[in-house]
């Protein structure tokens, strides 16, 4: 493990229940990132999503995708960048090829295709075990945090 809960949180400003990663277990800043997620019954959204049947919203999985992006991509920044804060700007091709369910290990795996102008973006795979289950091409933006 590179990074634990800790050191994540040292980096993202998102807290419970919006932290999306646990850990992260490989790190190539500016190229390649894997984090990993605990799917658990205790998480709050499966009170209503769906009783007696949960599922893992499918944005909350694109959104542990974006988190493990952002904290690639501010290890790979300077200290001026660091300072700033990570907005989404896009998200393409998303598919959602499985139900993610408490007890499910998220391995989320993000890929540098664009670093330019201060743009990131990133093709993004989340897998269960071996099974893919969700996949989207997603960019973000480092900006000044709004007051």
């Amino acid at each position: 493990m590179l990074l634990d809960v800790n050191d994540i949180m040292k980096i993202l400003p998102h807290r419970y229940p919006f932290l999306m990663v646990d850990r992260i277990v490989e790190l190539d800043p500016a190229k390649r990132c894997v984090g990993i997620k605990n799917v658990t019954i205790n998480e709050p959204f499966f009170q209503g999503h769906f009783p007696g049947h949960p599922v893992m919203p499918g944005v909350l999985i694109v959104e542990a995708m974006a988190q493990v992006a952002g904290i690639m991509a501010y290890l790979a920044s300077d200290e001026a960048t660091k300072q700033k804060v990570s907005y989404f700007i896009s998200i393409d091709y998303a598919k959602f090829r499985k139900p993610v369910v408490p007890g499910d290990q998220l391995r989320i795996v993000v890929e540098t295709t664009l670093n330019r102008r201060g743009i990131w973006g990133v093709d993004g795979k989340v897998y269960v075990g071996e099974t893919l289950v969700t996949e989207a091409a997603l960019k973000a933006t480092f900006a000044d945090a709004e007051k």
